[in-house]
């Protein structure tokens, strides 16, 4: 599978800073110093309704530390996957009268337009889950070999007791985690299990579903967090930099994918950082393809928002914070980027040496966009009440919200 083309990254004179950033597991900042090639595994979309403003602002998040690593003269070497078979795809082609890869084709290209127009950095390796069966199933053999997962009417489970270290991601307590567990797609519930925490890690074929040959395992399919695993322990391998994705996948997905990883090579931690963004909220409610309160990417573009504008109204925000969709942070982002642009059309202005600092130190803080932000703000403001006789610093005001922002002027 093929992601989507890459924006240029501007240079910026001098070298950014190591990246402090809020670990999930560890409930505080670690600061990360990757060797020369920082490794990231992001967890992609289920493709059956791309691309909201909850996935955009999880994708803005991961796209900054990729800025932020960039901006240290490291290489970047990214992963991310696709879910193109799983329970909601399928019922959402049912319920479409559809076929189920074809929505998912769509939703996965329609997904691409919407990071392009964005300026999303695209991974290198961009795998969905159908691609990487070939390399789960003689995963889910060894886990049940090696005693990790057990059989109950032909699916195969993970059991949780066979990593010391599970719950170790989310810090959650058991009882938490059996209602998430089954708020997020597992089954609890289901007499049989050794623990009813234990994920499934391949789905016996149901009839009128897809399954694939899983030599020893029968014909079928793959769990949910297998998939992710699979993936990035072939591309990154164990102890890459950071795990990301949205807050609800702090559990189960991130917690049962690193007892899966764990399990299967013996070493500890998965990752070195577990990040997470916070939720994107309409009308009072996380937004979410089960409540159909969504505002969309490609609805935006359409009506004619300038897609600098959309990714400003979501720098606007922490990334970790929790925050609403108005109107309101659109047009304020849409004044911002109006003000930006004039600021930095003039000939020359006030110095930006000192500005270019501020953005770095800002996003290496924990990826404080709005702190990023408010810099550039007070630079284009200085150029409007003043002025100033630097020719350079327009152009390098450019550069530097480009190359640390993602946002061309």
């Amino acid at each position: 599978m093929h992601a989507w083309p890459a924006s240029e990254v501007p240079a910026l004179p001098g070298k950014g800073r190591d990246l402090r950033i809020h670990d999930t597991a560890t409930g505080g900042r670690v600061t990360l110093a990757p060797g020369p090639v920082a490794r990231i595994y992001v967890c992609g979309i289920t493709p059956y309704d791309a691309t909201h403003m909850g996935h955009a602002a999880t994708y803005n998040a991961f796209d900054l530390v990729q800025r932020v690593w960039l901006d240290t003269k490291r290489q970047v070497l990214y992963v991310q996957n696709v879910t193109d078979v799983d329970d909601p795809l399928l019922e959402r082609a049912i319920r479409d009268g559809i076929d189920w890869v074809g929505l998912a084709e769509r939703e996965t290209a329609l997904f691409r337009e919407d990071m392009t127009a964005l300026r999303m950095l695209p991974p290198q390796h961009y795998i969905g889950a159908v691609e990487a069966i070939p390399g789960i199933v003689p995963l889910v053999e060894q886990l049940r070999d090696s005693g990790a997962a057990y059989e109950l009417e032909g699916d195969i489970y993970f059991s949780v007791d066979a990593d010391p270290h599970f719950g170790q991601v989310s810090n959650y307590s058991a009882e938490l985690m059996r209602h998430l567990s089954a708020e997020r797609g597992g089954d609890p519930e289901r007499p049989g299990k050794k623990n009813p925490l234990d994920p499934m890690l391949w789905m016996a074929a149901r009839e009128g579903e897809p399954s694939w040959d899983g030599a020893s395992l029968g014909a079928g399919r793959p769990g949910w967090h297998i998939e992710c695993v699979a993936i990035a322990l072939d591309h990154l391998g164990m102890g890459f930099d950071v795990q990301g994705g949205g807050s609800d996948l702090i559990f189960p997905h991130h917690e049962m994918g690193a007892s899966h990883a764990q399990s299967l090579t013996g070493e500890f931690p998965m990752a070195k950082a577990y990040v997470h963004a916070g939720m994107v909220a309409l009308d009072g409610e996380k937004m979410s393809k089960s409540r159909g309160n969504l505002v969309f990417v490609s609805r935006l573009r359409r009506d004619g928002v300038d897609p600098a504008a959309i990714r400003l109204a979501l720098l606007s925000h922490h990334y970790r914070a929790d925050w609403e969709w108005t109107d309101q942070v659109l047009q304020d982002a849409v004044e911002r980027l109006d003000r930006w642009r004039a600021a930095v059309s003039r000939p020359d202005g006030p110095s930006a040496d000192a500005l270019v600092e501020e953005l770095r130190e800002a996003l290496s803080d924990d990826l404080d966009a709005p702190a990023a932000l408010a810099a550039v703000d007070r630079w284009a403001e200085l150029q409007t009440a003043e002025g100033g006789t630097d020719e350079s610093a327009p152009g390098l005001v450019s550069r530097a919200v480009d190359a640390l922002l993602g946002v061309a002027l």
